[in-house]
């Protein structure tokens, strides 16, 4: 599925469900299309966007938590630098590294507060901005401004981004370069997908509710893969059976968890329209234990369909 008209869907299917109004459909389709001009939108004040910070979930970690160290960090991509969050342990050496990628709103406060969650386990996990060839997520006066900015990136320019920033985090001196994990949400979790076929120095991936990558590469993955899904996320769920089939068709190392009762996005404490707490503190900890599982060094991956 091209990238455009996956972002459109997710908006078509927010007032499908009833999340938004289709008045408020209507008018992020116009920004995202472009068939209309943006400043007049933002100046009905009613449907203004904001991009909450405030998170449900008590996972929640501070920016000046004493035990981390956070910041913000740049580096040389292949046509601009590549901009992200990093969040790591304070003195500590040879940690495995985690690529984290967010949703189709941009590096936001949530997806940050995730990273740091991530160095709160062990890891240091860096969170990169898909919008840096756009000047970044902050420059984007709304979320519908910044997804529509996101579907004018190509494809193969955000796989670039993402394996600069793999290349990044590898050279960290407290990452054990041998051990690097993704996990992404939702756009994220396509993306995740797409990377594992392109960087085999990705060794586990967990996407959450994300688009399959084209199926032809599925051999190429090299990672052991944990996929997340809500049961009540029919769009993507679509796809599940052609994933599963492929990987283990190519003998791959796969699991995948259903949450009963949860939707796509289910993971995101600050949306509640779509958090689920209980199915999100459930995939919060299989995460955690698939990466530390293969992660190390004392666990290989080793192929062979779960």
């Amino acid at each position: 599925m091209a990238l455009k008209d996956y972002l459109r869907k997710e908006i078509v299917e927010e007032a499908d469900l009833g999340y938004i109004s289709t008045e408020e459909r209507d008018r992020r389709l116009v920004i995202f299309d472009g068939t209309g001009t943006i400043a007049a939108d933002r100046g009905n004040a009613p449907h203004a966007i904001t991009r909450p910070s405030g998170s449900n979930s008590k996972l929640s970690t501070s920016d000046d938590d004493p035990t981390l160290i956070t910041k913000r960090v740049s580096t040389k991509g292949e046509a601009s630098d590549v901009l992200a969050y990093l969040a790591k342990p304070k003195e500590e050496k040879g940690l495995p590294g985690v690529v984290v990628i967010h949703e189709n709103k941009g590096l936001t406060p949530h997806i940050e507060d995730v990273t740091r969650r991530f160095a709160r386990e062990g890891f240091v996990a860096i969170a990169p901005d898909l919008l840096s060839r756009r000047g970044g997520t902050p420059k984007f006066a709304t979320a519908s401004d910044a997804t529509a900015a996101l579907k004018d990136i190509q494809l193969g320019e955000l796989d670039d981004d993402l394996m600069t920033t793999v290349s990044f985090l590898a050279s960290d001196g407290s990452v054990s370069s041998e051990n690097i994990g993704v996990v992404g949400f939702c756009f994220g979790g396509g993306m995740a997908w797409r990377l594992v076929t392109r960087d085999t120095r990705v060794k586990a991936a967990v996407p959450f509710y994300g688009v399959n990558p084209n199926l032809k590469y599925v051999p190429k993955i090299e990672a052991t893969v944990l996929a997340i899904y809500g049961e009540l996320d029919a769009r993507i769920n679509a796809g599940i059976d052609d994933i599963t089939e492929a990987m283990q068709a190519a003998n791959k190392t796969f699991e995948k968890i259903i949450y009963p009762g949860a939707q796509h996005a289910f993971h995101n404490d600050t949306n509640p329209e779509r958090y689920h707490p209980e199915a999100a503190k459930q995939a919060w900890q299989k995460t955690l234990e698939w990466l530390r599982r293969w992660l190390t060094s004392a666990n290989p991956t080793v192929n062979g369909f779960q």
